[in-house]
């Protein structure tokens, strides 16, 4: 009888234990295959045309690690962990790290959206919106004050054209001088006060914020992009594929099932991501055809290396295909079999 209560104590001593160390996070985050998400549901060009097959994008899933996660990492394939100080920054919070990716997505949106509408000949403007505050310098004054994600859009009551103009107004004030700001938060319009202070790396004077410009586009026909909260900048070159798939008369998709992933710029250069070779194994178990990868001109380790490595150890027939530019990727769909 002893024997049964020892064993029952035991056992829940055991449970007690493995339910306390999941929910006790470790320095640590562990990621692995996300998934590959159709693009058509979610990219919508007014009046577009219709497409046979698919363009997907490719994510990995993250999160803080805890006990069991962190050991079942270790043992995973395809699993990776990683320390905090190598997902965000330098005291970045979580919130700041949230609202990061979520700009970088909104920006990726943008280049995308530039990139696809100048190939297929249609008209669109960019409008500069202001400055975006991307990072705030720890111990300066606007760490007081501003926020990651907030847009400034005027200085003394000017408004700029473009980051450039915004820091050569900010540098020509002294140390200490208060700026008068108008920013947008949360979708609200407030007014702050902000004093100037000499950068601790550089010694030039300015708010200690780190910024890129906050730029949407204006485009004929409309084009709308519901990522929700995906985040990051490396669907870039799947949401130019696709938009430009609804602008243009011939699909060329060709009936079939195409993923990749990849960052792009507003001249069509495609740029390298993390985690590619989680996204590899994301793309083969959606069933995709065809898988883009950035290139990075043939250097060693490149994220096509990578990938096609990935492809080869998991035995996938997902074609592998290298991608510098978005004229790459167009090229090899245009000489795809249907």
């Amino acid at each position: 009888m002893k024997r049964r209560h020892l064993g029952r104590a035991l056992a829940m001593v055991i449970f007690v234990a493995v339910v306390v160390s999941y929910f006790i996070p470790l320095p640590y985050y562990v990621t692995k295959p996300g998934m590959a998400k159709e693009l058509a549901p979610i990219i919508k060009v007014e009046d577009g045309y219709k497409e046979s097959g698919d363009f997907k994008l490719t994510t990995i899933s993250m999160g803080e690690a805890n006990v069991f996660t962190y050991g079942l990492a270790k043992l995973m394939k395809y699993w990776d962990i990683y320390r905090e100080d190598e997902i965000r920054g330098e005291e970045e919070t979580d919130k700041q790290y949230e609202m990061r990716q979520l700009q970088e997505m909104e920006g990726s949106k943008v280049k995308a959206i530039i990139s696809a509408y100048r190939e297929a000949g249609k008209s669109y403007t960019p409008i500069y919106r202001g400055v975006y505050v991307y990072g705030i310098v720890a111990g300066l004054p606007a760490e007081k004050v501003l926020e990651v994600g907030d847009r400034i859009t005027e200085v003394d009551g000017q408004r700029f054209t473009s980051s450039k103009q915004f820091i050569h107004y900010v540098s020509g004030k002294r140390a200490g001088k208060t700026l008068k700001l108008e920013i947008i938060r949360d979708k609200q319009a407030l007014q702050k006060e902000v004093q100037l202070a000499k950068l601790p790396k550089t010694g030039k004077v300015g708010m200690g914020i780190v910024l890129v410009d906050d730029v949407a586009v204006k485009t004929e026909p409309k084009v709308t992009i519901d990522t929700a909260k995906i985040g990051g900048p490396s669907a870039g070159l799947m949401f130019t594929l696709e938009i430009y798939n609804q602008l243009v008369k011939e699909d060329i998709t060709k009936g079939k099932d195409i993923a990749g992933t990849g960052t792009m710029d507003e001249n069509g250069n495609v740029g390298p991501i993390g985690g590619i070779h989680q996204k590899v194994v994301a793309a083969d178990k959606s069933g995709a055809e065809v898988f883009f990868a950035p290139n990075e001109k043939g250097e060693a380790g490149s994220n096509y290396s990578v990938a096609k490595k990935t492809a080869e150890d998991i035995n996938t027939d997902m074609k592998i295909v290298p991608v510098d530019t978005l004229q790459d990727a167009l090229d090899y769909l245009e000489k795809m079999k249907k």
